[in-house]
């Protein structure tokens, strides 16, 4: 199984829609809330390039945004 961690905040839509595409799919995932954390906003800073949230990490392939082909792809999801 894939090692997933989402980057989020709590009012982010697309935080949401991602979270809740992992849950249709049984996908388990580690949450960040880089609101709450500066050294997990740092991280997704380090990894991705961005300040925009959701940063997906998909065993270090790293997604920006609600990508539902995206995410299906890395995740083997048919």
């Amino acid at each position: 199984m894939a090692k997933v961690t989402i980057y989020t905040t709590p009012t982010c839509v697309y935080c949401k829609m991602t979270k809740a595409f992992f849950k249709e799919n049984n996908v388990q995932y580690e949450e960040k809330d880089v609101s709450a954390d500066r050294a997990a906003a740092d991280e997704m800073i380090k990894k991705s390039g961005q300040m925009g949230v959701p940063v997906i990490d998909i065993d270090g392939q790293i997604l920006t945004g609600f990508d539902k082909e995206g995410l299906s792809r890395l995740l083997n999801i048919t």
